[in-house]
């Protein structure tokens, strides 16, 4: 068993955005192509606490390098009065020749950054011809930060940041770690909600809002809004607008708005493609203008896999990472011998 923690993570995954892009726009591509597996994600939630949950998201992915494994992912918002993060994680990826564990890993980072990567992937196809010069961040934590680091990396011209979190103290302090991300660039910290929807016509929502919150009706027409967080847009505004998700039945699940939108008219006919289908019409975009544009992903576990498995190969090839030899039973003795 390889074990790889959080610190050899990072410093893997550090300065990689471009490449991590790429593995995830290679993994949704083989997913609508059918050469994965993600069954449905499995909820684990507790009688007494509606806040707190853990989430297993088990996967394969086909292609040059399959792999197959489970993440494990915790949400605690009370951790944040800890000083803790609200998620933690933990990948182990499996044989595909014995099904035997083969790798744990710590997957705060990886879970991030696929997130993140999906989003700055789906920014990157559904924009118009002219690229952004800035980027609206709803929700002031981990995700949303990575979120800026990856969506600078796609569009190196973004100088302008406005941030808004229903914790004003809160927001104060992701503006000085977005300045650090761009130290060039002007960060805003909004009073309103709907003053930072109208800000610019690219938009990252990654709250930890439990139902919807808003209507959507301060964004210009175009806007592009990476709905990272599911349940922050009211189902009527959704069922009106664009919507592009990485799995229609996965995302149609779980009290998100797509799913209260299902509810709510009948069918998923206002869903209009999936990114896999972007990715595989090579175009950036063939959507109405004048309408937002609505990218949903439930974060499907294949992202996950492939990126794990692309950390465990460079800790591999780095001689990184913590052998345990005999984690595992070794070979069966057959009854009767010594």
């Amino acid at each position: 068993m390889l074990i790889i923690g959080h610190q050899e993570v990072a410093d893997l995954l550090a300065g990689r955005e471009r490449e991590l892009i790429e593995t995830v726009r290679s993994a949704y591509l083989l997913h609508h192509q059918g050469k994965s597996a993600v069954p449905h994600s499995l909820f684990l939630r507790f009688p007494d606490n509606d806040a707190d949950r853990i989430i297993a998201l088990p996967a394969y992915v086909g292609g040059q390098r399959p792999a197959a494994g489970v993440k494990w992912i915790s949400s605690f918002p009370g951790n944040l009065a800890l000083d803790l993060p609200r998620a933690s994680a933990a990948i182990v990826l499996n044989s595909l020749d014995t099904g035997r564990p083969e790798a744990l890993i710590e997957a705060s980072l990886i879970s991030a950054s696929r997130t993140a990567a999906s989003a700055a992937l789906a920014a990157e196809l559904l924009v118009g011809d002219a690229d952004p010069v800035g980027v609206t961040l709803i929700g002031c934590g981990v995700i949303n930060l990575a979120i800026l680091r990856f969506l600078s990396a796609v569009f190196p011209a973004i100088s302008e940041v406005v941030v808004y979190d229903a914790l004003p103290q809160r927001a104060a302090g992701f503006a000085e770690s977005c300045r650090a991300v761009l130290p060039a660039g002007r960060v805003t910290v909004a009073r309103r909600l709907d003053s930072a929807l109208a800000a610019h016509p690219l938009v990252s929502l990654a709250t930890t809002a439990g139902s919807p919150h808003t209507d959507l009706s301060a964004c210009a027409p175009g806007t592009v809004l990476l709905h990272i967080s599911l349940r922050d847009i009211e189902p009527v505004t959704i069922s009106r607008q664009h919507n592009v998700v990485d799995d229609a039945d996965h995302v149609c699940r779980e009290r998100t708005s797509l799913h209260l939108a299902e509810t709510l008219t009948g069918s998923r006919s206002f869903i209009d493609a999936t990114i896999g289908e972007l990715i595989a019409a090579n175009t950036r975009r063939q959507l109405d203008p004048t309408r937002l544009v609505i990218f949903s992903p439930f974060g499907l576990g294949a992202l996950d896999i492939s990126l794990a498995d692309s950390v465990r190969c460079m800790a591999e090839q780095a001689g990184l990472g913590t052998r345990i030899p005999h984690f595992l039973p070794g070979h069966l003795v057959p009854a009767g011998t010594h």
